[in-house]
C-alpha cells in the first residue's frame, strides 16, 4: 500500500491511534508493506521531496493526544484548534519533560533522550540550530540571514545558542518525540507482519540544514547561491522538462571522505525503515545540470554521476542495504546496467505500459521477479482518473490487454498488478478506494493543490479489506508462513 502519513486524518497528529488504525486495516487486508514518501519537515509548499532536513522527522506528525497519557499536556490545552499553537504546545510539553513530568511513562525519559541525542549527533545539532535561527529570522531562506549566521561564524553561532537554549531544547525534544512515536508505530506494524518502506530523494533542498551546514559538498558560489541546479529534460511527466532547483553535489569533494554525508543519511533512514527507495536513481549514473543563469530545463546537460564508486561505498558500509531504485523517466542502458551490477530492484508502472509497443517494459509479460510493480505512483493521476482521461485508441489497448471492458476500473489494473511476476506489488490507497482525479496527490511541474489529499475513514473498511485480502490470496501473494 502506498499512502503518505499526511493523508491520514487527525488534527492532533498522525503517529498515534490513526496510524495504528491504518496498520490494522493493512493487516486485515493481507498487506505486508506500507510505503510512504519522505517523512522530513517540509517547506510551505508541503512537498516531502523538498525537506528542511535529510534526517529529521516532520514534527507535524507527532500525535499530541499521546502526550496526554504521559502527563506532558492536559485536555484543556488541546481542546482548541491546533494550527499555529502546535509549536507552543510542543514547547510546553518539552518544558514539562525536562522538568521530569513524564517520569518514564510510555518509555519517555531523560536517559532515552540523551541516547537519542548521542546516536544522532551527526545531524541533530546542526538541524536544531538551523531551525532555531530560521524561526528567529522569520526569513524565506538562510541566504537572507545576517552574514555571520549565514556563513556560520563560530562566535555568532555561540551567541545565538546562548540566547536560545529553550528553543533549541524544544526542537531537540520534538525530534526525540517524533522518533519515539515512529519507532512505536514501526514495532506495532512489525508485530502484525508489516514492513515500512521509505523514500530518499537523491537531491536535497537548498533551504535545508544539510546545505547550510555542509556548503563545501555542493556546487555553490561564495554567498551560498547554487551555480547549477537539478532538474530533468522533457519526459513523460513534463513536455518542457522540470526545473527542480535543488543544488547539486560536488561528488569529487564527497568522494574524498568516502561519501560520509551520504552514509550518515542512509544510516538515519535505516533506523526508520525496513526498505528504502532512492528517488531519481538515474542521477547517480548521470544527472541533468541546469545553469543557474539559464534556468529553462531545456538548457541543461548531462553530467556523469558517482555511479559504481558511490554505490560500492554504500554496500561496503551496509552489506544488507535494502535499496530499491526508482528507474522511471529517461533511463538509458548505462543506468540499467548500473542497477543490475548492484542487483537493485527497479520499478514498473502499469499506467506506463500502453503505448502500443509489445516490448514496453511496463507491460506484464516484460516484468521481472526482482522488481516492484505499481498501478501508479504518487506522481501519477489515480488509476481511475488516468483511465478516464485516455483517448479511445489507448483505452482500447488497455481493455484488450487486460481482457476487460473497463467495468469496475481500477480493479482490473489492480488485479493485473497482483498477478505480475514482480516480487512486490504496490497500490496507492486511492486506487483501492476507486477514486478519480480529485484524489490525485501530486502533479509534477505544478505548485498548487499538491500533497493535500486526505483519507476519509467513512469508507466500508471491512468490505474493502476482505476484497483486498481475497485478491492478495488469489494471486499467491500471501506471506510465507
Amino acid at each position: 500500500m502506498l499512502l503518505h502519513p499526511t493523508c491520514l486524518p487527525g488534527s492532533l497528529g498522525v503517529l498515534g491511534a490513526g496510524a495504528r488504525r491504518f496498520v490494522d486495516f493493512l493487516a486485515a487486508s493481507n498487506i505486508t508493506v506500507w510505503q510512504t514518501l519522505p517523512i522530513g519537515p517540509t517547506h510551505s509548499d508541503l512537498s516531502p521531496y523538498q525537506s528542511l532536513s535529510a534526517h529529521a522527522g516532520n514534527p507535524n506528525f507527532i500525535d499530541l493526544a499521546e502526550l496526554l497519557q504521559v502527563g506532558l499536556l492536559v485536555d484543556s490545552e488541546i481542546a482548541q484548534p491546533i494550527g499555529e499553537s502546535r509549536q507552543q504546545l510542543l514547547g510546553i510539553a518539552a518544558q514539562r519533560f525536562f522538568d521530569g513530568k513524564a517520569q518514564g511513562r510510555n518509555g519517555l525519559d531523560q536517559p532515552g533522550f540523551e541516547h537519542f541525542r548521542a546516536r544522532n549527533d551527526y545531524w541533530l545539532d546542526d538541524f536544531c540550530l538551523f531551525c532555531s535561527i530560521r524561526e528567529v529570522q522569520e526569513s524565506p531562506g538562510w541566504l537572507q540571514w545576517p552574514v555571520p549566521l549565514r556563513d556560520r561564524d563560530p562566535s555568532a553561532l555561540k551567541s545565538f545558542i546562548d540566547q536560545n537554549q529553550a528553543r533549541l531544547a524544544r526542537i531537540q525534544f520534538e525530534q526525540y518525540l517524533f522518533n519515539h512515536q515512529w519507532q512505536a508505530l514501526r514495532d506495532y506494524a512489525r508485530d502484525r507482519g508489516i514492513l515500512l518502506f521509505g523514500d530518499i530523494p537523491t537531491f536535497v533542498a537548498h533551504d535545508s540544514a544539510d546545505v547550510w551546514a555542509n556548503r563545501h559538498l555542493f556546487k555553490l558560489d561564495a554567498r551560498g547561491e547554487p551555480t547549477v541546479v537539478a532538474g530533468v529534460p522533457p519526459d513523460y511527466f513534463s513536455a518542457d522538462g522540470q526545473h527542480w532547483g535543488n543544488p547539486l553535489y560536488d561528488w569529487q569533494i564527497m568522494a574524498e571522505d568516502g561519501y560520509r554525508w551520504w552514509l550518515e543519511r542512509l544510516e538515519s533512514q535505516r533506523q526508520l525503515f525496513d526498505l528504502i527507495r532512492i528517488d531519481h536513481f538515474r542521477g547517480l549514473q548521470a544527472y541533468w545540470e541546469i545553469p543557474a543563469e539559464s534556468p529553462a530545463p531545456r538548457n541543461g546537460y548531462w553530467v556523469p554521476g558517482p555511479a559504481d564508486h558511490f554505490l560500492q561505498a554504500c554496500f561496503n558500509r551496509f552489506p544488507d542495504l535494502p535499496l530499491v531504485a526508482e528507474n522511471l523517466g529517461i533511463i538509458s542502458d548505462d543506468v540499467e546496467e548500473l542497477r543490475q551490477r548492484f542487483r537493485l530492484p527497479g520499478m514498473t508502472v502499469m499506467q506506463f505500459g500502453f503505448d502500443g509497443s509489445p516490448s514496453n517494459p511496463h507491460l506484464l509479460h516484460n516484468h521481472h521477479h526482482r522488481d516492484l510493480v505499481y498501478t501508479g505512483t504518487h506522481d501519477n493521476d489515480t488509476t481511475l482518473g488516468w483511465y478516464q482521461s485516455l483517448d479511445e485508441h489507448t483505452r482500447r489497448n488497455v481493455n484488450d490487454y487486460l481482457g476487460t471492458t473497463g467495468e469496475g476500473m481500477p480493479w482490473p489494473v489492480i488485479e493485473a498488478a497482483l498477478r505480475s511476476v514482480c516480487s512486490i506489488a504496490v497500490v496507492p490507497m486511492q486506487d483501492f478506494l476507486g477514486l478519480g482525479t480529485e484524489a490525485r496527490f501530486n502533479t509534477p511541474g505544478t505548485i498548487t493543490n499538491n500533497w493535500v489529499w486526505q483519507l476519509d475513514w467513512n469508507f466500508p473498511q471491512e468490505d474493502l479489506s476482505i476484497r483486498i485480502a481475497e485478491a492478495v490470496k488469489r494471486h499467491g501473494r500471501l506471506p510465507a508462513g
